[in-house]
């Protein structure tokens, strides 16, 4: 029989990777939570009545890009969709794409995505999503109104915007493919879920995302 000196290590050594798992996605959501809070204070960056509009929005945290000849993303966040008038669970999601062409450097961008249809939120819910190629997407109109907003972004599915080195702007990221991050959402809820019926219908609330669905809440949806 193990001594209690040899079996206490181990069980500390097996739980220590799912703790350390579960922490990382709380991370995830106060930096998600920080990014959101910080952008929302510029009333110049992201114009309020889109948010008002908004069926989802997805907040990448410091999305990595890098470049040498081929360039390429990679971050990873969460999503969160409008259910009348609250907002679901997060659902921890992943996004990767590549570019091509003459370039070199690396920079880390944090990315918001606004969803503005419920066609855009069917798209996003397919296992496998790339922006721009499975549904139109724009670089977000800046500004307090989106009065300025082209004819192409005000008819998008997706507008995306990005903050670099403390910039704030609307990108376009067209070919990203973003997806659900099967693994993360399990250690975030303990089992496995389904992503779909989250966002579409929600359940538990994790207590590290209740700041940013109170900020969300500022912005009711616009009847």
């Amino acid at each position: 029989m193990l001594k209690k000196s040899v079996i206490l290590p181990l069980i500390c050594l097996l739980t220590v990777p799912v703790w350390a798992s579960k922490r990382d996605q709380t991370d995830r959501i106060r930096n998600a939570t920080e990014v959101m809070q910080e952008i929302l204070n510029v009333p110049e960056n992201i114009p309020r009545d889109l948010l008002t509009k908004a069926e989802c929005v997805v907040i990448i945290p410091s999305m990595k890009k890098a470049a040498l000849g081929i360039g390429g993303n990679y971050g990873k966040g969460l999503i969160t969709c409008r259910i009348v008038e609250k907002w679901s669970p997060p659902v921890m999601v992943l996004i990767t794409g590549g570019s091509w062409g003459l370039q070199i450097g690396g920079t880390a961008q944090d990315l918001v995505l606004l969803v503005m249809n419920k066609k855009g939120v069917e798209r996003l819910l397919e296992s496998k999503f790339t922006i721009g190629v499975d549904g139109s997407a724009a670089a977000g109109p800046k500004g307090r109104t989106a009065v300025a907003a082209t004819d192409a972004q005000m008819h998008a599915e997706i507008l995306a915007y990005a903050r670099s080195r403390g910039l704030f702007a609307g990108i376009s990221i067209s070919g990203s493919v973003l997806k659900p991050d099967r693994d993360d959402n399990e250690d975030l809820y303990g089992r496995r879920v389904k992503e779909r019926k989250i966002l579409l219908e929600g359940g538990p609330i994790p207590s590290s995302f209740k700041t940013l669905m109170r900020l969300l809440l500022q912005y009711p949806p616009r009847v």
